[in-house]
């Protein structure tokens, strides 16, 4: 049995449905009986797990099976019963694990449980592409926070708009494209009250197809959650959006407490500036167009103080590099030596 080629299906699984299941992690799920296959992924809140949807499909064949599982099985009631005593009670002879689940009403108890009761376990398989994939639910359950993704758009020079404000379409199609696959694999998106006014944006996701299911899965919607920092202008297209003020870390806090796991911020260079100066930022997602302004009077991709030296230059690390049409998209992580000019709590003036 190759457990490792088992567990990648199980991982597409799960991607899947990245930014569709919050508060829940977003988990996939693999049953294999003689040879048959049986597919799970967690549902919206309220729907069944990963475990419960595969198990669902497997019916009387699971006893005896093997389920590749990408996330540690809980073991409490939520709205859902545990998935550790759904396994137990299909019959489930073995449960391989990509990772231990580390919200403290799981940790360690889903294997506990599952060892308890005769079945064999097996923690680690897949573990780095799990770890990558369910990165904001990790940070979230570690410490109370949605993972912080900021995009950027500029030309070669580092604008983001003309001196006059205009700034439609400064990347070209394929890679606005990718800005919605991105919005949809997040819980919620924020910008800053500034942005609203000026470009009035909808800030929905277009052009991307629901993942292929029946029961709630259908109907989910993959519009994001949108924030403002400030207050909504009546009417905005935005709306129905909620406004947030405050300093940035008790705004993150705010989010986490709501259930937010990923935030996607996309709000200007004063709001994008804050972010960065105060170190809240997880990956950069910076798409580069072939175009320059040519001078210095264009709109830069931060506003605020930067470094005031080269000794206090930001660097990251760059993890991948993707052609899109003409553009180029650059994740960078931060590296964890790097940090900004300003660390310092920043708040957020309701004209941002």
């Amino acid at each position: 049995m190759d457990d490792q080629v088992h567990m990648e299906h199980a991982l597409r699984l799960a991607a899947s449905v990245e930014g569709l299941t919050a508060p829940n992690p977003w988990v996939g799920c693999v049953v294999v009986a003689d040879g048959a296959v049986f597919e799970g992924r967690t549902h919206p809140p309220g729907g069944p797990h990963a475990e419960a949807d595969a198990l669902a499909q497997a019916g009387d064949q699971a006893r005896g099976a093997t389920a590749y599982v990408t996330l540690e099985p809980c073991s409490h009631h939520g709205r859902t019963p545990p998935c550790a005593e759904a396994l137990i009670a299909a019959g489930v002879r073995r449960v391989v694990v990509a990772i231990d689940d580390p919200d403290p009403r799981v940790s360690g108890r889903g294997v506990d449980a599952l060892r308890d009761a005769g079945v064999e376990v097996v923690v680690g398989i897949g573990r780095d592409a799990a770890e990558r994939l369910l990165a904001p639910y990790l940070k979230h359950r570690s410490t109370g926070r949605p993972a912080v993704t900021l995009k950027l758009a500029a030309t070669l020079d580092g604008r983001t708009a003309a001196p006059d404000a205009t700034s439609r379409w400064i990347t070209g199609a394929e890679a606005r494209a990718d800005v919605h696959r991105l919005r949809a694999r997040c819980d919620a998106i924020l910008v800053g009250a500034g942005t609203v006014r000026a470009d009035d944006p909808e800030l929905t996701v277009r052009g991307i197809d629901a993942p292929a299911s029946e029961g709630p899965l259908a109907e989910v919607s993959l519009d994001p959650r949108r924030f403002v920092l400030g207050s909504i202008p009546d009417g905005a297209r935005v709306l129905p959006a909620e406004a947030l003020s405050g300093e940035l870390d008790d705004v993150l806090d705010e989010l986490g407490r709501r259930g937010v796991l990923h935030l996607m911020v996309e709000g200007g260079p004063s709001v994008a500036g804050a972010f960065h100066r105060a170190g809240l930022v997880d990956r950069y997602v910076v798409y580069l167009a072939p175009a320059l302004f040519g001078g210095d009077d264009a709109r830069p991709l931060m506003s605020g103080p930067g470094a005031p030296t080269i000794a206090d230059l930001w660097r990251g690390s760059l993890v991948a590099v993707t052609r899109l049409g003409d553009d180029v998209r650059l994740d960078i992580e931060p590296e964890p030596t790097s940090r900004p000019a300003d660390s310092s709590r920043q708040p957020m003036e309701a004209n941002t």
